[in-house]
């Protein structure tokens, strides 16, 4: 006790000894928790994290056995010279420091969590099969907009806790982002639309779809367009600004496919084979495989024919599928009405001359 008794007498630099013994004290013993910390009680919640089921503890540990020893290391020399006098410069070189090394280590964090949900939703996507090219890059600038966002609002707490009056700079940096947004609202508009085409995920590569009169496969979606092979062989592109804003038919959403066709006969068919048509188009669309019959009517007096409407559901969202039945049911009725010898009509003109 004696000995901290001449601690307290002895002074330099506005502090006495047995402060200087204290802070280093502090220092040390801050220094020796954290690192039992990280090293001890973080390895021993990694081993119990193993043997649960969900991964997110796992990252919670991971994001703090991730933290550079240099920061501990600052903690404990930022809260162990709070107790001593230092200047007023020093204290506020030292508070932007420990501001500094928080911000970069949280923005850290931040990122890390971000990675693991990324790498998450990477994962499903790909189960689900969907194209991790795309959701890479809109994932990525996703990634690179949220640290800007980090790194600014960083840069403005370190500003304000160091007196600077942020009012006028946010201000400015407000006016700013208008001017540019106003210049590139065009392009803006696109990447937000880029945005909510992957979000709402009306299409994706490998969809045929149909914009208007034009359709055809999707073969890239980018940040500002989305390419579309048409059914001629030529590469359409189209701004997503306009994607999002016209009606989109998704063929590659169809479970399956409603087909209706016409046919005609003429008029000299006798009464009993027009009442056993319906009848054999039933029964040859049940034959088909993937066709199920749906009904077949008279439906029509034209012109020169006699109108039968049949409705059929092709149970296949392929094109292949759909053409393939409907040359199989085509050459069906053919041979069909070849066999009752009722003749299909075209279009024709009987002329009566009245002598």
């Amino acid at each position: 006790m004696e000995f901290f008794e001449q601690f307290k007498n002895v002074s330099f630099w506005g502090n006495t000894g047995y402060e200087y013994f204290l802070a280093f004290a502090i220092f040390v013993g801050l220094l020796i928790v954290l690192k039992v910390f990280q090293v001890i009680i973080l390895s021993h919640l990694h081993k119990l994290a193993l043997k649960t089921q969900t991964d997110i503890d796992d990252m919670l540990i991971e994001v703090f056995k991730k933290i550079k020893p240099p920061f501990y290391l600052f903690v404990s020399v930022y809260f162990s010279i709070k107790i001593l006098n230092v200047s007023d410069l020093f204290n506020k070189v030292l508070l932007v420091l420990f501001l500094i090394a928080i911000v970069f280590e949280v923005v850290h964090a931040i990122e890390r969590v971000l990675d693991f949900v990324i790498r998450k939703y990477l994962e499903r996507t790909q189960e689900e099969g969907e194209d991790n090219q795309h959701s890479e890059s809109m994932i990525n600038l996703l990634k690179i907009i949220v640290k800007i966002i980090l790194w600014v609002m960083g840069f403005l707490l370190i500003l304000s806790n160091l007196g600077v009056n942020i009012t006028s700079l946010v201000a400015g940096m407000g006016i700013g982002g208008i001017a540019i947004a106003l210049a590139l609202q065009n392009v803006l508009s696109d990447l937000f639309s880029a945005f909510s085409i992957y979000i709402d995920k009306p299409f994706k590569v490998g969809d045929h779809i149909k914009i208007g009169t034009d359709r055809g496969m999707v073969e890239k979606i980018g940040m500002k367009s989305t390419r579309i092979r048409t059914l001629q062989g030529e590469q359409l592109i189209v701004s997503n600004k306009e994607l999002t804003s016209v009606r989109i038919q998704n063929f590659r959403r169809m479970e399956e496919r409603r087909v209706s066709f016409r046919l005609g006969v003429t008029y000299d068919t006798p009464h009993k084979k027009l009442e056993a048509i319906p009848g054999f188009m039933e029964e040859i669309a049940n034959k088909v495989d993937l066709v199920k019959f749906n009904r077949s009517f008279f439906v029509e007096y034209d012109d020169s024919s006699l109108i039968f409407e049949t409705v059929i559901f092709v149970s296949s969202k392929e094109m292949q599928d759909y053409l393939e039945s409907m040359q199989e049911i085509n050459l069906a009725i053919y041979k069909k009405f070849e066999q009752e010898k009722i003749e299909f009509a075209y279009p024709t003109q009987t002329i009566h001359v009245n002598k």
